[in-house]
């Protein structure tokens, strides 16, 4: 099957419906899982040990190689709903967003930054829909400049996971919630995009009229095949921003002035120093 592009440049009249276009995260906007990147700070700052380190390696493994069947799938479910058991979710959401930079941006595919931007352009709104919990999503689509969420949710207690799930976004479910946001925001899904690379998530292709398969696993390819779904190949991880930013303009000039005092200074030791010599 070719790669078909998306048709996209095209910003829609005042008078047109409103649409949206629906990326999935881990290994469509991202080349790897949201999940699995969080576990060093979160080993670091006790919310997990290294027996769990280990365990949601090897979760992550099983995803990455796209082997996770519907059970092994609902076993990592279950795994990560009692892991977050009374973590403190202030905690986590600031772990999440100090570190979103370092370990996210580097495996944001450039061909997802370019697509973003493209609907954006044309003057749709951007959804990040994901099976991983708000609390890690959110701060990664704020970086992404996306319009909206579409996440687990985990119950809170007195600022802490219970470990129940009130909305696991996975598989139907992300059909579910993309139909009721676009009640909500009058989305005409006819018309409006979505992007992924599991078969989980053909509820959420079929949910829209123009959908495109991103390195798409074997029951996604077929799917896609048999569906007439556009399929697209995202190869370049980039960094989102750079390794180091420019210095403030405030800053650039308080160094600069600095650099003058210190020079008119040098300047004015070395006459004195000179006129001293003179002088004997």
């Amino acid at each position: 099957m070719t790669e078909q592009a998306p048709q996209i440049a095209t910003r829609p009249l005042s008078h047109a419906p409103r649409t949206a276009a629906f990326f999935d995260l881990d290994k469509t906007i991202i080349a790897t899982s949201s999940s699995a990147a969080f576990s060093k700070p979160f080993l670091a700052g006790g919310l997990l040990s290294h027996a769990d380190v280990l365990r949601s390696a090897y979760a992550h493994f099983v995803f990455m190689i796209g082997n996770a069947d519907a059970d092994q799938t609902e076993r990592m479910r279950a795994h990560l709903s009692s892991l977050v058991t009374g973590w403190d979710v202030e905690k986590v959401r600031q772990i999440v967003t100090q570190t979103v930079h370092e370990l996210i941006d580097p495996y944001v595919y450039a061909e997802a930054v370019e697509l973003i931007a493209g609907h954006h352009a044309a003057g749709r709104d951007v959804v990040v829909v994901s099976a991983s919990a708000a609390v890690l999503v959110e701060p990664i689509a704020a970086v992404l400049g996306a319009d909206h969420v579409l996440s687990t949710q985990m119950t809170v207690d007195d600022g802490r996971f219970t470990g129940e799930i009130d909305f696991y976004n996975y598989g139907d479910n992300k059909a579910v919630g993309i139909h009721r946001l676009a009640a909500r925001e009058q989305y005409d899904l006819a018309q409006s995009f979505a992007y992924s690379d599991s078969i989980t998530d053909a509820p959420m292709l079929e949910a829209v009229g123009n959908s495109y398969v991103v390195n798409p696993d074997r029951g996604l390819r077929r799917r896609a095949a048999q569906a007439g779904w556009g399929v697209l190949a995202f190869t370049r991880p980039i960094a989102l921003r750079p390794r180091i930013e420019p210095a403030p303009v405030i800053a650039v000039v308080g160094a600069a002035a600095l650099g003058v005092t210190v020079w008119l200074i040098w300047r004015a030791a070395r006459r004195r120093s000179r006129r001293r010599l003179g002088n004997h």
